[in-house]
């Protein structure tokens, strides 16, 4: 996110999502819960959605979607 220069526009949520992947692309478990990571993600993708359109309604449904898909309990 910061190399795409998102960092400023998202106060913060960029830089924890920079730390959610190791050097070798695989999701880091031992850093991140998983659904916090969903939940990070969804708040971004809101967050896109208001700046572009004026409304994060266009991200509805991304969390539990992506939770009900590929969560394990």
């Amino acid at each position: 996110m910061g190399r795409l220069g998102w960092r400023g526009h998202f106060g913060g949520l960029a830089a924890r999502l920079d730390g959610a992947f190791g050097a070798d692309g695989i999701f880091a478990h031992d850093r991140l819960r998983f659904v916090d990571f969903v939940d990070d993600v969804e708040e971004l993708l809101e967050e896109v959605a208001r700046w572009e359109q004026g409304d994060e309604e266009a991200a509805d449904g991304f969390e539990e979607y992506v939770l009900q898909r590929y969560a394990r309990d």
